[in-house]
This record gives structure tokens, sequence and C-alpha cells, in this order.
């Protein structure tokens, strides 16, 4: 299981107003490096009482990220050959080993209090394969091996870290993405793993990855049992700023809507 666990403190506080919602923000396309200096951003607040449970939903530039059980064989071109292909590289403070990131991809970034991480990691795992089960892909979870798998590959990766009791990092699904930097690399750490996506599964393609959001959003809401709310970033941002944490304006019901679907 891919978990890093930091000095645990004081806990995140409760907060009445957005008591059991899971705020659900699609970021679009950012870059890793600012991915990361997001998340933390949004933990400290989460840890503050600024805002509620939160899910970031985005996309990443090509990149190969470090867990901090990375070991040298697992990027065995040397970092300078991966840069070369237009795939940068960069460290990071969640567990597990190097993946990869890249266009058509989705990634989930839930910054949310816990207790048990074992058990959210199982919850994550759980919406991952629900999720996938109504894009028609059956997946499941591996004895001893971390992330989702659709037969014989992997589908999908899960990373946590956890710092005074809110988790960062997540997961990411590989919706219709290029495999091939998979291939350059031992991805998690997996000699001899092969990599697959929704599009590959299915030969039809998916729905897109706003469609997979909004079902993976669905089931982690059901998974924590929260009530999912929209969030714009900008407005994400401003509650950020302006904390304690209160809930936002309702989304139109047509927003409301697309959520459940």
């Amino acid at each position: 299981m891919a978990v890093t666990i930091a000095p645990r403190r004081a806990g995140p506080p409760a907060f009445e107003s957005v008591r059991g919602e899971l705020w659900t923000v699609n970021a679009g396309l950012v870059p890793y490096l600012d991915g990361v200096a997001l998340q933390e951003r949004l933990r400290a607040a989460r840890q503050a009482g600024a805002i509620a449970d939160t899910l970031l939903l985005l996309e990443h530039p090509p990149v190969y990220t470090k867990g901090r059980r990375t070991a040298p064989g697992d990027l065995p071109m040397g970092e300078e050959w991966y840069r070369m292909q237009g795939v940068e590289v960069a460290e990071c403070d969640r567990g597990g080993r190097v993946t990869y990131h890249g266009p058509g991809q989705l990634v989930g970034y839930p910054i949310v209090g816990v207790r048990d991480v074992v058990e959210y990691v199982r919850k994550l795992e759980r919406a991952l394969i629900a999720a996938l089960a109504d894009e028609g892909v059956r997946a499941e979870v591996r004895e001893g091996l971390t992330g989702v798998w659709a037969g014989e590959r992997k589908i999908g990766s899960i990373g946590v870290h956890v710092q005074r009791g809110v988790t960062t990092h997540g997961f990411a699904i590989n919706v219709d993405c290029d495999l091939q930097p998979f291939e350059w690399v031992v991805p998690c750490g997996i000699e001899g793993v092969r990599m697959t996506s929704i599009a590959r599964e299915t030969a039809r393609g998916a729905g897109g990855k706003r469609c997979l959001g909004r079902r993976v959003a669905w089931r982690l809401a059901e998974e924590l049992g929260r009530r999912q709310r929209l969030v714009s970033l900008p407005r994400l941002l401003e509650q950020v700023e302006t904390g304690p944490a209160a809930a936002p304006a309702s989304p139109a019901p047509r927003e409301l809507e697309s959520a459940r679907a």
C-alpha cells in the first residue's frame, strides 16, 4: 500500500456548517508542481477548518513522479533522457515509487480528514472499482499490490500522504492516455507490469475524463458518507482566504444533476 504518514499532532477540526460535504473541483490542466503547491495550501486550510473535505480533479502535462520509496532502477534510462522525451521528473512526498501522469489521464487529489488510513485507502479502491464498472470495465485489487487492475493489466494507481490527519495525493486512472511512457520505467516499482486504459479495455473509448470524474466523485462521496457539492476553483480559493468553512453558494440544479450522473 503506497501511503506515507507524517508525525501526528492535533487532527483536523470538526465544523458544523459543512459537516458531511465533499467539495468537488474540476481544475483542468495543471503543471505537476503547481498541483503539489495547491494541495499543500488546501491541506493547511482543511486542517484549520477553512474548507470542507475537498476533491481536486485534474490532468497533468507529462511527468514522472518519484514517491518516497523510489529506487534508482525505477528510471533506468536516467532522468535527463526522460526530459529529452518531453517528460518532466519530479520528487513528491507520497508513498510508493515511480508513476507517470499525462494527458488523457484523470488524476484525483482528495484533501480529506481521516482517522483510519488503511480503511481510507480501501474506500479509494472501492470508489475507483465502482466508477470503472460504470464505464463498463471490470476492475479489482490484487493482494500485496497497490492500485486497481483490469485483468492482467493495471489501470489505476493510488498513493497518498497523511499529515496531521489530512490527506494529499490520491489516485490516477488511465482514460485514453498514451501508455508508452509507462514502458520506459518500472511503474510503481512492479517489475514486468503492463498498463491499460479505459479506451483500450472497452475498444470504444470512454465518455471522457469529465464524465469519469463525475462518476468517481459520486462514488467517493458515497464511500466517505459525504454529500457532493460542486465548487469552482476560484470559489474554493476565496474560501481558503476567508474561512472558517461555510457552504459555498449552491450550484444550479443542472450542475447538481450532472454531479449525480
